[in-house]
């Protein structure tokens, strides 16, 4: 597959979902792919990219941005309280927002530079105990607190769990996010993309599909 076929299949889902063409954000999952690869899909135009390690972010991204300043760049992997300071230098938006230590970092963080990363939820809808996010009947209390600390949280964010129907867990963050006024849902990977987006999702996170297999270090 290549980006164009992926972005030909985003737009046609927005279609079919009656929504506005250019709805969803195409995360381009660069996590452990090699830096021409990732080079390739930036001169092909694309400018939004996710991130799995704070570290692995740092060693890539600084030189990118200067080459393509306009690039953006989003962690979607877990995040270690001591890595929130570098998070904060290298990300637009932090899509793992799990526990209220992290949110109080954050809250700490932001009052000291004056800026925030855009930030989403992570809530565990399968409630699978070897899987970050805050649990759904937590969900509403959390996102209460991190909105009384004055943070950014623009939505939520979900991996359903592999062995169930994806679009049980997009339905239910949809509702958790509507009912708390929340708009980004970062929801649906290369196999379920376009199910995530008939519910809603804002934001899509697409790796191997675009990049093609990745390339793992023993």
């Amino acid at each position: 597959m290549s980006l164009s076929e992926i972005t030909s299949r985003i737009a046609k889902a927005e279609a079919a979902a009656n929504r506005p063409a250019g709805s969803v954000h195409l995360i381009a999952v660069s996590k452990v792919q090699p830096d021409e690869r990732v080079e390739a899909v930036l001169k092909e135009g694309h400018r939004l990219f996710g991130e799995n390690r704070v570290q692995e972010a740092a060693g890539k991204w600084p030189a990118f941005r200067e080459a393509y300043p306009e690039t953006q760049v989003h962690l979607i992997g877990p995040l270690q309280t001591n890595k929130a300071r570098q998070a904060f230098e290298l990300f637009d938006a932090i899509h793992t927002l799990d526990r209220m230590k992290l949110a109080s970092t954050f809250a700490r963080l932001a009052q000291e530079t004056g800026h925030c990363p855009e930030l989403f939820v992570q809530v565990n809808t399968g409630e699978e105990d070897q899987k970050a996010g805050i649990a759904p009947a937590e969900a509403d209390a959390f996102i209460k607190e991190c909105t009384a600390l004055d943070l950014p949280v623009a939505g939520l964010m979900c991996i359903p769990p592999v062995d169930e129907e994806p679009s049980l867990h997009f339905a239910l963050l949809a509702k958790i996010a509507a009912r708390n006024g929340l708009t980004g849902l970062s929801m649906g990977m290369s196999s379920d993309f376009e199910s995530a987006i008939a519910l809603g999702a804002t934001h899509v996170r697409v790796g191997s599909a675009i990049f093609g297999a990745r390339a793992y270090e023993l």
